[in-house]
């Protein structure tokens, strides 16, 4: 497989595993609920669905960092952090989206001067 293609390859499957991050995260349907749909009765269901999308985005970032495929493009610098640090806490639960609006409208301020 040519680099770029692997390049392209890391960059959609990245794409996926945040966007399946960000679906738990909503307590959103994801591919969890359908292998153990009798998980959602119990309260700690949401955590392991989390935990679970969590250990997936993981992954996929260590494996294109041992490969030298470029993956920090796709997150806002907190959200890098975030994944770098590799622990799930109550930070990245709670401002995972927080400071992506942010750099978001920072952005967008810078272009419109």
């Amino acid at each position: 497989m040519a680099a770029t293609d692997m390049s392209l390859f890391f960059d959609q499957q990245l794409a996926r595993a945040k966007q399946h991050f960000e679906r738990a995260l909503d307590c959103k349907h994801t591919e969890f609920d359908d292998l153990y749909p009798y998980m959602n009765e119990h309260p700690q269901f949401f955590w392991y669905k989390r935990y679970v999308a969590w250990q997936e985005l993981l992954t996929i970032v260590r494996m294109a960092k041992e490969l030298d495929i470029e993956w920090k493009h796709l997150f806002t610098n907190a959200q890098v952090n975030y994944i770098e640090c590799k622990v799930l806490e109550a930070k990245v639960l709670d401002n995972w989206y927080e400071n992506e609006n942010r750099e978001l409208e920072e952005e967008e301020v810078g272009a419109d001067e």
